[in-house]
């Protein structure tokens, strides 16, 4: 956190791996990869890009953002739970952000509730673009890096869906926005607690999917049919098969009106 113009921001530092010089300048580029990338980016649901600090860490750089003093968006719903947050529209400004990314030929990534987070008019930001990817394939990530519980079964093994390369995609943004969907009414990880990383990879790769959740499971929320139904068309197992980021906002708008 640091201030600048009298306001309060966050900096996102460049971490320093003890490696070859070569490995340095790859992190490097990548670090003004993802800096060129987001600062294009104008969106009421996406982080604002402010610029680089080359001084307070120097010679490391920081990308600066506005400071978001709600944090998170599942400590938010937590925090907040006495007055009433509506979680339906948290998701729909999630699918708004993530359809605008998508309909700027980007791919988030990493989408899940650490990467979401609420700013002081209680809407949503989507941050943190550190995997994203180009969407016409000229650009692809190498890196598995991620966070397995949100993770597309083709991500887990592209072999098995005709991929010749790990590739994030639109279609996996969308998988991930089905586990966002239980994360936010649960407050916990997609998939029960007592299984381990390695079992959820196999359950995926299965096609298996966590069941409906409870009332109990949801603090109290109920998740409706209708919420329910566009999860299960975003997690299918094929990625041609899910609902594009906008047919989520049309069916999202449902939900809410439900």
């Amino acid at each position: 956190m640091a201030t600048h113009e009298g306001k309060d921001v966050a900096l996102k530092r460049l971490r320093v791996f003890q490696g070859r010089a070569e490995e340095r300048i790859s992190v490097r580029k990548k670090f003004c990869k993802e800096a060129l990338i987001w600062q294009q980016l104008r969106h009421p649901f996406v982080l604002p890009f402010l610029g680089i600090d080359g001084t307070t860490f120097a010679p490391l750089m920081c990308m600066v953002s506005p400071w978001m003093s709600n944090g998170g968006v599942l400590q938010h719903i937590e925090r907040h739970a006495p007055l009433g947050v509506n979680v339906d529209i948290l998701l729909l400004e999630i699918a708004e952000g993530l359809t605008y990314l998508h309909e700027s030929g980007l791919v988030h990534g990493d989408l899940r509730g650490a990467n979401i987070l609420v700013n002081e008019g209680w809407h949503v930001q989507l941050s943190d673009f550190g995997l994203t990817g180009i969407i016409d394939g000229t650009q692809r990530s190498s890196s598995r890096c991620g966070s397995v519980r949100w993770m597309a079964p083709e991500l887990i093994n592209p072999r098995a869906f005709q991929c010749k390369v790990f590739q994030r995609t639109t279609a996996s943004d969308v998988y991930a926005f089905s586990c966002v969907c239980l994360e936010l009414y649960t407050l916990r990880m997609p998939f029960s607690s007592d299984m381990h990383d390695s079992e959820v990879i196999l359950a995926v790769i299965d096609g298996i999917r966590p069941d409906k959740p409870s009332p109990e499971d949801c603090n109290g929320r109920v998740l409706s049919h209708e919420l329910w139904q566009l999860i299960t068309r975003c997690w299918v197992q094929q990625p041609d098969q899910r609902l594009t980021s906008r047919e989520i906002i049309s069916l999202m708008h449902r939900v809410v009106k439900s």
